[in-house]
């Protein structure tokens, strides 16, 4: 699963906002060009920011494996047909390329994830986005990052707890209904927890948020940010 790892490779030097501001701009320039050759760029903007946070891409491709499924499926399903012919390769080519696309999206998003404290992700939001809306998206985007990891956790002490009873042989739709509703029960448990602990230690929409400086590192990665941009817009 995807959490922070402390390290000191460029992109943990530096500051969250620059890393945010460049997510966003090949977010956005992923979406404006579709050809296989601005894909290609795009894939070399993807290695080198998961190069910046010392990271290969198959242990990227490791942590997403649950996604990587659906992309896959959703050219063969685009493509496939009801009567003769079965199958056009020909359309499959704008779902593969959309999957492709979108993947490189979660190859930046996953550098970022690395080589970034949830702490400096709230306060990058905070400060990003002014006023009480800016608190909420902090304070849920610090929740999220902090929550699927217990999520997927508790599904896979589900799962080990179901193979362990020889749930292995039953069919395969009560594996999936007895994994889902013991991750839910587990889900609200830890969300009703979690409202307490906030109520116990006086939960505060304005916390001393950890100092947020742009560098002399940051200029190539705003630079960075601004070429997408423009790139997008163009």
């Amino acid at each position: 699963m995807l959490t922070y790892e402390p390290g000191d490779s460029l992109a943990h030097r530096l500051d969250p906002r620059t890393k945010l501001a460049v997510q966003v701009a090949f977010a956005a320039a992923g979406f404006a060009h579709t050809t296989p050759a601005g894909l290609v760029a795009l894939g070399v903007v993807a290695a080198s920011c998961l190069r910046a946070a010392d990271a290969s891409p198959i242990s990227a491709l490791r942590d997403l494996r649950y996604a990587i499924p659906f992309l896959a499926l959703g050219p063969v399903v685009e493509a496939a047909r009801l009567g003769a012919p079965w199958f056009d390769p020909e359309a499959a080519v704008e779902p593969a390329l959309a999957s492709v696309r979108v993947l490189l999206v979660f190859f930046v998003a996953a550098a970022y994830v690395r080589t970034t404290p949830v702490r400096e992700s709230r306060a990058a939001i905070q400060r990003l986005v002014p006023g009480r809306v800016g608190v909420t998206l902090g304070v849920g985007v610090a929740l999220v990052f902090r929550f699927l990891p217990l999520v997927r956790r508790d599904l896979r002490r589900v799962r080990e707890a179901q193979a362990a009873r020889l749930g292995s042989e039953r069919r395969l739709d009560e594996r999936l209904s007895l994994v889902a509703a013991g991750g839910l029960r587990r889900s609200f448990a830890r969300a009703d927890a979690l409202a307490l602990a906030l109520r116990a230690r006086c939960f505060a929409w304005n916390p001393t948020l950890p100092e947020t400086r742009f560098g002399r590192r940051d200029a190539p990665g705003l630079v960075l940010a601004a070429a997408l941009l423009a790139s997008a817009a163009l």
